[in-house]
């Protein structure tokens, strides 16, 4: 464990979060001095930070400092932006590494270029203006501005401020896999609940044909968990409800996260294109068996093959496949193979995803058990993802980042053209308003003055059923706002 202490309660959240990434494998403890008495593990730093009227000062207990001198110690942005290049700086020097996304630790770095190219800036300015700030790399920062750029172009047409796109959860999996962290129950114990499942949700969908009955419905997300876990007539029971209830006339993409190899079957996929699904995702995460066997996909990589086929034989033209890097025990080699049998199948986009490591997943008792050093994620891995997807024909199209992603790397969506995923764009852009319906999901709702606000759905299955008139009583005081 590092700690790090601090003379005042400021700015802890990022401290936090910078340390984190320089040390990824070690618990990261921030602390007002005088509260706790806690020392770091043997042989580990213990850092320090003291926030002064007119500078900081960061240093290391028994060791070196740096300070900063504050030009404007009133402006909070800049106070933030003095501090975390001044710990970057003792971080960097103090274990010989650099990140490649610098002092950012937020999940949205492009939504900084794309805010300052729609203000007039030139491509040039905002890349100075990322390295100097951020001390973002120049790999990085260029695929920042890349992305923005194509995203401004993908969102021409949507109706921002009169407009909204709807998310639906779907929070149940034939199992739960070893990393993961979303709102996920497995589908086998809550067999006899779906129905009672569904009957909530459609209670959001009548409360959401009120509240947006003078907006525009963009787009529409059916994730997950995993939907198809639900059974055809289920899935059909979905569609029908929402087609009859909402205005579909102007949706431009419909999207159902089929995710699963073992929940895919012709007679879903068959429902799905009945009711209008434009995209649908097939994911593998790796065509090593080995790996899917440990991460607990109950799957082969004979049923993903089988399952990416017969979505193409039922005419879909729009099908989207996720890769996680860094899974455990994974090289570069494995990378290499998983690409190769991408390829062979021809998505139309592709999802490369860093491992993150969630307190609230598995995974972080195994890495206690078998050490960090099994995941392996790098730039070289990370390139073999990018040429891959190159070759199919892609470009990046969006891109964010979690807390405590393997090498400190990103998720990055890949397309061919006009096979983007609006969606994706829209809720990491956080530009429209998300109505976000089911068990554990966040509603946004976007002001004209760009200002957000958010109302959640509980987490758990059960609550959410007897709860669900407070749930749309959240959603009534959140929309009914001024």
């Amino acid at each position: 464990m590092i700690i790090v202490t601090l003379n005042e309660d400021r700015y802890a959240y990022d401290i936090h979060s910078l340390v984190k990434a320089f040390y990824p494998e070690q618990e990261i403890k921030v602390f007002v001095k005088g509260t706790k008495e806690e020392r770091s593990d043997a042989g580990l730093p213990a850092f320090f930070v003291e926030f002064d009227e007119t500078s900081i000062c960061a240093g290391i207990e028994n060791g070196g400092t740096k300070t900063v001198n504050l030009k404007t110690p009133e402006d909070r942005g800049t106070v933030k932006n003095d501090l975390k290049q001044l710990l970057y700086a003792l971080l960097s020097e103090e274990t010989g590494k650099t990140l490649p996304w610098g002092t950012l630790t937020g999940i949205r770095p492009t939504k900084i270029a794309k805010q300052l190219l729609e203000q007039g800036q030139t491509e040039q300015e905002v890349a100075a203006y990322m390295e100097h700030t951020y001390l973002a790399s120049k790999e990085k920062t260029e695929l920042s501005i890349d992305i923005a750029k194509r995203e401004m172009q993908i969102l021409s047409g949507i109706h921002y401020e009169e407009g909204y796109s709807l998310y639906i959860g779907i929070p149940f999996c034939p199992t739960t896999c070893l990393y993961c962290s979303f709102t996920s129950f497995p589908i086998c114990a809550w067999k006899n609940r779906v129905s009672d499942y569904l009957s909530a949700v459609e209670k959001e969908i009548d409360f959401v044909k009120e509240a947006c009955a003078d907006r525009v419905l963009d787009s529409v997300y059916i994730g997950g968990g995993t939907p198809t876990t639900l059974e055809p007539e289920e899935l059909e029971r979905l569609f029908l409800k929402l087609q009859n209830t909402l205005d579909w006339s102007q949706v431009r993409e419909f999207t159902v996260e089929a995710g699963r190899a073992d929940s895919i079957t012709a007679e879903k996929l068959r429902v799905m294109k009945r009711y209008g699904v434009t995209r649908i995702s097939v994911n593998p995460q790796t065509m090593k068996q080995e790996t899917l066997d440990l991460i607990g996909r109950r799957h082969t990589v004979a049923q993903t093959v089988e399952a990416f086929r017969l979505a193409r034989e039922e005419g879909f033209d729009n099908i989207n496949m996720d890769l996680i890097l860094g899974l455990p025990g994974e090289m570069k080699e494995d990378v290499e193979e998983t690409i190769r049998r991408v390829q062979e199948l021809g998505p139309d986009s592709l999802t490369v995803h860093s491992l993150a490591i969630k307190r609230a997943s598995r995974l972080s008792q195994w890495i206690l058990e078998h050490g960090i050093s099994t995941l392996h994620n790098t730039d070289e891995t990370m390139a073999i993802a990018a040429q891959g997807a190159k070759q199919m024909g892609m470009e990046p199209y969006y891109l964010y980042r979690q807390k405590n992603m393997s090498g400190n790397f990103e998720n990055v969506g890949y397309a061919k053209p006009g096979k983007a995923g609006i969606y994706n764009i829209l809720i990491m852009e956080e530009v429209q308003t998300i109505m976000a319906l089911g068990a554990g999901t966040i509603s946004k709702r976007v002001y004209g003055d760009g200002r957000i606000e958010r109302c959640d759905n509980v987490k758990d299955v059960g609550q959410y059923i007897e709860r669900i008139d407070e749930m749309i009583q959240r959603k009534q005081q959140l929309f009914s706002e001024e």
